[in-house]
């Protein structure tokens, strides 16, 4: 038994995978930044959150007036909700960590790749996909939490300098527009979930909105709208749909998915656990546990006819004797009925961006550039849309004509609003226009955030374990 022990335990050095025996081909260098994009959705350690599984959209929807907490086993994320969150708040550290080991593994493909042998075309690819997510990465860090650490190397020290907001976002642009020579799309079932052309573009286009560039964030959504490379689904209902992942409206979006059963990890989204009603039961539906739930205040904002607010929401539950019950609104969109009837995990996309998005960022700025025509024409495109209900249009959300540029900046952030619930988007656009004290109290009443929430608190133990970091003020 000894003898036979000791060969189990003896290491077999070509089956052990380091840094001295990666990086060395071609295959390396796919793995490599695979597996960035690995990071994005689910890991198979820690709490198997990636990135964009969870917490990051839930954050930036519960501190707004969209949603409501209403887990009693999420302490942390009710904090968030209700503007009284402390340091010490696992949602923010799992947010903070995530990133960063994404960010450690675009720096280490930015490095390693350029010296294997390899394609040359491919070896490119690869690094300017680097430098999307990176990018990426650090764009959603510097609007959380300002002043962080700017890691852009393979080894850095153990308690790296704080950088400032503006060089954080010079090196943003530096990585975009790099990731800018990337391909348009990519051969059919060879590039799903990648990083494009469009996408670096897109994400630079708000990147420039949240620095108030309108003329480079104007410019940059125009060369997504002229490169023909996307449109909006007709019916509203049609974003959302399992078939229509990685479809015209995607500029860039996160998969989930447990490939068939081939992953045995928590790799399948979160979207129906949290958000759909437990109600749902009764219709044969698994583990709705309703977590999350919209403001009634911006429920009660939709047009009674407006696509979007039947397509977003579910006010009925159908019971096993024909019966129906109407219940409170909860957000459905991510659910397919027909190709998921059981909910449970998702294996629906997270959105990132897509093309409303463009069209939107694009009215915005036309309109800050004093441009009024040009802005009603694209805020109109996405009105059009809502007006849609699958067979005909409807008698309602009429184009908007003649709105000043105060009363525009107004209508733009309400449609963003409407469009893009659970998405991820409604505290950035709250911050980045500081309305966070004019409107989240409308839609919470008793609650009224300070100064001090257009940002995060940096986490305790990131302070603890690096001396240079400094509290955001107020925490």
């Amino acid at each position: 038994m000894l003898s036979s022990c000791e060969k189990f335990l003896t290491e077999d050095p070509k089956n052990v995978v380091a840094v001295t025996n990666f990086y060395q081909t071609e295959n390396d260098a796919i793995l490599a930044v695979n597996a960035i994009y690995a990071y994005l959705n689910s890991t198979s350690t820690g709490s198997t959150a990636g990135v964009y599984h969870s917490t990051f959209w839930v954050i930036a929807g519960v501190a707004s007036d969209e949603m409501n907490n209403e887990s009693i086993f999420t302490p942390d994320i009710d904090q968030i909700s209700k503007f009284s969150e402390s340091p010490i708040n696992n949602g923010l550290q799992e947010t903070w960590t995530m990133h960063y080991k994404a960010i450690t593994l675009a720096n280490i493909a930015i490095a390693r790749i350029p010296g294997i042998d390899m394609d040359p075309t491919l070896r490119t690819r690869l690094v300017n996909e680097a430098h999307f997510l990176r990018g990426l990465l650090y764009f959603d860090m510097v609007r959380l939490f300002g002043n962080i650490p700017l890691v852009l190397e393979e080894v850095e020290p153990l308690t790296p300098p704080v950088t400032t907001p503006n060089a954080i976002y010079d090196q943003i642009i530096q990585d975009l527009t790099a990731a800018e020579d990337l391909p348009d799309s990519y051969p059919p079932g060879q590039g799903r979930g990648r990083a494009t052309k469009g996408a670096a573009k897109a994400i630079l286009a708000k990147v420039y909105l949240t620095q108030q560039d309108w003329t480079a964030c104007a410019a940059k959504c125009k060369e997504v709208i002229n490169s023909g490379q996307y449109q909006l689904w007709d019916d509203f209902a049609d974003v959302f749909k399992l078939s229509s992942r990685g479809g015209k409206e995607a500029i860039f979006s996160v998969g989930f998915g447990d490939a068939g059963g081939a992953i045995i990890f928590w790799e399948v989204g979160q979207f129906n656990v949290r958000l759909l009603p437990p109600q749902l039961s009764v219709e044969g539906v698994q583990n709705a546990q309703g977590w999350q739930t919209p403001t009634q205040n911006l429920y009660d904002t939709y047009d009674p006819q407006d696509r979007r607010r039947e397509v977003t929401y579910i006010t009925e539950v159908h019971n096993p004797d024909g019966t129906v019950t109407t219940i409170k609104p909860y957000i459905q969109k991510y659910w397919d009925r027909a190709a998921e009837p059981q909910g449970n995990g998702s294996a629906n996309d997270y959105p990132v961006i897509r093309y409303a998005d463009v069209l939107l960022m694009y009215a915005e700025a036309e309109n800050e550039l004093g441009n009024s025509a040009e802005a009603h024409t694209y805020i109109n495109m996405v009105r059009k849309r809502a007006r849609w209900d699958g067979v005909a249009e409807r008698n309602t959300v009429p184009d908007y004509v003649g709105l000043s540029q105060e009363a525009f900046r107004a209508a733009v952030l309400q449609e963003r609003r409407l469009e893009f619930v659970a998405e991820g988007q409604r505290w950035f656009d709250l911050a980045r226009t500081h309305t966070l004290e004019k409107l989240v109290p409308v839609a919470k009443p008793g609650i009224t955030p300070q100064p001090k929430h257009y940002l995060f608190p940096i986490p305790q133990r990131e302070i603890d374990l690096n001396p240079n970091l400094k509290q955001n003020d107020g925490y």
